[in-house]
């Protein structure tokens, strides 16, 4: 087991059910129909993430080593970097009080570390060592 991964796999699945509570009940009416298929994107992604940051924590039983720990840390940055970049957008797209600028790039940038966190579960299983 991999602490920190299920501790992460925690801690993003309440906030996951606080932010998407937000957006189903408090957010609807303040939301325009493009942005709450985002917001709900961001919630879903965090909430799958989640559910790999468990699923690492756990596989690390089976296949400790780095690998496992990288995807652990790949998930983490995604998470914060896809699901976080798509509320803020949400959030000053909705107050207009700032300007969005090159805040966009980091989406991707998140999803980018998503699949680098199925890439290294990939690699930490094929990696075992055998005794």
């Amino acid at each position: 087991m991999f602490k920190p991964a299920l501790t992460a796999a925690f801690i993003f699945a309440l906030i996951g059910v606080i932010v998407g509570a937000m957006g189903a009940h408090a957010l609807r009416p303040v939301l325009s129909p493009d942005m709450q298929v985002s917001y709900e994107t961001a919630v879903k992604y965090q909430f799958y993430h989640s559910f790999a940051l468990a699923f690492a924590g756990i596989l690390n039983l089976a296949f400790p080593g780095a690998w496992i720990k990288r995807a652990t840390w790949a998930f983490i940055t995604g998470i914060i970097l896809f699901s976080g970049s798509i509320y803020l957008l949400v959030y000053l797209k909705t107050t207009q009080s700032v300007g969005i600028g090159g805040l966009g790039i980091l989406t991707p940038i998140g999803g980018v570390f998503f699949i680098l966190g199925w890439i290294c579960l990939l690699l930490g299983i094929n990696k075992r060592k055998t005794n």
